[in-house]
């Protein structure tokens, strides 16, 4: 008995010293790496997961905490990105990030709930803009109406100011996330007096030859593409089967990746698409991917989407949560935060030009800053232009802003909506 007893005081005494094991913060990734949108959901989440990487090797994590990227295959299903959330939201996760429009309307409310953060970075509902009724939501820093927006005054521009008579027909994946811009080019139509064809394309947009067989015979004289996955090069290469300028063609920036313009071949050279970021690897932030991230062969995936559109978004995207955690370790003087803390740190979160500079991506993205009431960001975006000879992306104009005034009374109008809807109370009033 003796013996037993100092058997169990030795267990007891060895699990009261033993070290404390090392805190992580859990940042979830709700992923797709096969089927037709992998070629959005790889290169995405391969720059997401590198960016953090090098913030564990080179710098210890932020604040001494490091980082664990949990991934969950979600297939872009969103019964499954809604499973995915249910496995994981148990490890104490600081913040998801869906990269599906569909999976961030179902998880909103569950989120919200549970007070856990979504960022859905440029995609997902659009009203979630408005902090005073999406406490836990954040979609900067841009959305949507924004990206439809920006593409009108892009045409504005092409056409000394003046697009009425004008037709323009949008090609949309006809789900909600290609439905979110209908909206606003309807409002914007109604200022600037162009026409609106509609052409929605069923998942997963392989089959759009009766579409581009009716705008052929409507003749627009731009088209614009809300799509995803393999639905944008499937585009591309009907507008060029119909003989459409390229220099018309223009896709929101979910639809300009190296992925959707490099099947086309040379008959893709001209197209159009918007950019949140910054593209290529030009930039000092790259030195320290080689130095602690690609010479050690710690990069996610095979390595064959570093540089890519979407890869520099996903990075964006990490770097953006990366500095919300350290806002929200700075406001609660803690580095082991929470998901209600983290959403202070995402609500206070203030980019400026010299915070870019400073992390290696000067004039990389914009200068922004997050309030209460505005959850959105700026809105704004470049049009960038492929060289199908060069094989590279290029800006052909400075940033352009989106018309604020129409966008910000269709967010208070949609988000009130919202609020009568689930019974919520305005915040920061």
């Amino acid at each position: 008995m003796k013996c037993a007893r100092l058997t169990v005081f030795a267990a007891l005494f060895a699990a009261l010293t033993a070290p404390a094991a090392m805190a992580e913060l859990v940042l979830p990734w709700l992923s797709y790496r096969t089927g037709p949108y992998s070629p959005g959901g790889i290169p995405t989440g391969d720059g997401f997961a590198d960016y953090l990487t090098l913030i564990n090797e080179r710098d210890g994590g932020v604040g001494g905490e490091l980082i664990r990227v949990v991934q969950c295959e979600t297939g872009y299903n969103t019964a499954r990105g809604v499973e995915c959330y249910e496995q994981t939201k148990g490890e104490n996760p600081l913040v998801y990030q869906p990269l599906s429009t569909g999976i961030t309307y179902q998880l909103i409310p569950k989120a919200t709930a549970d007070k856990i953060p979504v960022h859905s970075m440029g995609y997902g509902r659009t009203a979630a803009a408005d902090g005073t009724v999406f406490e836990y939501v954040f979609n900067y820093p841009a959305n949507y109406w924004d990206g439809a927006s920006i593409a009108v005054n892009h045409m504005l521009d092409l056409n000394d100011g003046s697009i009425e008579g004008k037709k323009i027909a949008l090609v949309y994946h006809n789900s909600a996330y290609g439905k979110e811009p209908i909206r606003t080019l309807e409002e914007l139509s109604k200022k600037h007096g162009y026409s609106l064809s509609l052409y929605p394309v069923d998942a997963p947009g392989q089959e759009q030859k009766s579409q581009w067989l009716d705008i052929r015979r409507e003749q627009p004289d731009y088209v614009l593409l809300w799509g995803w996955g393999v639905m944008n090069a499937t585009a591309i290469t009907e507008a060029a089967n119909i003989r459409f300028p390229m220099e018309n063609f223009i896709g929101i920036w979910w639809s300009g990746s190296e992925n959707d313009v490099l099947p086309v071949g040379e008959r893709a050279h001209g197209y159009k698409a918007l950019s949140l970021n910054g593209n290529g690897t030009d930039y000092p932030l790259y030195d320290d991917l080689k130095e602690y991230v690609y010479d050690p062969e710690k990069f996610s995936g095979d390595g064959s989407s570093i540089g890519t559109v979407l890869y520099n978004r996903g990075m964006y995207g990490a770097l953006l949560t990366a500095e919300a955690i350290r806002k929200a370790q700075e406001i609660h003087g803690v580095s082991n935060i929470t998901s209600v803390m983290m959403r202070d740190g995402m609500e206070n979160l203030v980019i400026t030009e010299e915070t870019m500079a400073g992390l290696g991506l000067p004039n990389f993205g914009p200068a922004f800053e997050v309030t209460c009431e505005n959850h959105g960001g700026p809105g704004i975006g470049w049009v960038s232009q492929w060289d199908a000879h060069a094989k590279e992306w290029n800006f052909i104009t400075d940033r352009i802003l989106p018309d604020k005034e129409v966008i910000n009374a269709l967010v208070a109008e949609a988000s009130a909506q919202y609020a009568e809807e689930q019974g919520i109370a305005r915040r920061c009033q």
